[in-house]
């Protein structure tokens, strides 16, 4: 069974979340941001046995960490997709662009592309590429446990930006619809900022991609 905890890190409150499958113990984290010390601390009281970090897309609060992680746990960076790799490119500049700690950069072990597969545990994650807020930004669908992590492409109420270099609002709003939605409603949503929300609560009320 999947289960998961939000930490969020550094100033932009991004949503880190270590996700585990309790039949064996196995571990993931999603977008470590920043604060490794803090991640890792977390894995060992939580008992579970890290096994990678997978990354939505590289902006310095989703992947500032990704590389101290890493090589601390000795785990493999997967994710996003080859689109991002000028943002991989630019951590450390990112890094000293908002003040925040050194970031490095890095070439993760795998990218990954529209229709891959994850595997946690006994757990299957299908992947999905939804670019607009970067080139890259891919998300991560659980169906059985009706979760996705989707990073900065959908919040609660609002979109992610796309004033961004390589950003591009109409193919933001084509991802929602068209890789998002199909879902399903009942689908429970984890985004990059802010709390969560489902597709269906999306669709009914968000006024940038909402049915209406």
């Amino acid at each position: 069974m999947l289960h998961y905890t939000i930490i969020p890190v550094t100033a932009f409150a991004q949503n880190c979340s270590l996700l585990w499958d309790d039949a064996g113990g196995d571990a993931v984290l999603v977008d470590p941001g920043g604060e490794a010390p803090r991640l890792l601390a977390e894995v060992s009281r939580r008992s579970v046995t890290l096994r990678a970090v997978w990354l939505t897309h590289a902006h310095i609060d989703h992947a500032g960490a990704a590389a101290e992680v890493a090589e601390s746990a000795a785990v493999p960076i997967i994710g996003p997709h080859p689109g991002d790799q000028f943002w991989i490119d630019a951590l450390p500049r990112q890094s000293a662009m908002f003040g925040l700690p050194p970031a490095r950069s890095f070439t993760p072990q795998r990218w990954l592309h529209d229709g891959d597969q994850l595997e946690l545990g006994s757990l299957r994650f299908d992947v999905r590429h939804c670019p607009g807020h970067t080139p890259g930004h891919v998300v991560f669908h659980q169906p059985e446990a009706r979760r996705c992590w989707v990073g900065d492409v959908l919040f609660a109420g609002s979109i992610g930006r796309t004033d961004f270099p390589g950003g591009n609002h109409q193919q933001l709003l084509d991802s929602i619809r068209e890789r998002l939605w199909p879902m399903g409603d009942d689908t429970v949503f984890i985004p990059g900022h802010g709390p969560e929300s489902t597709f269906g609560a999306e669709r009914r009320s968000n006024p940038y991609v909402g049915d209406a």
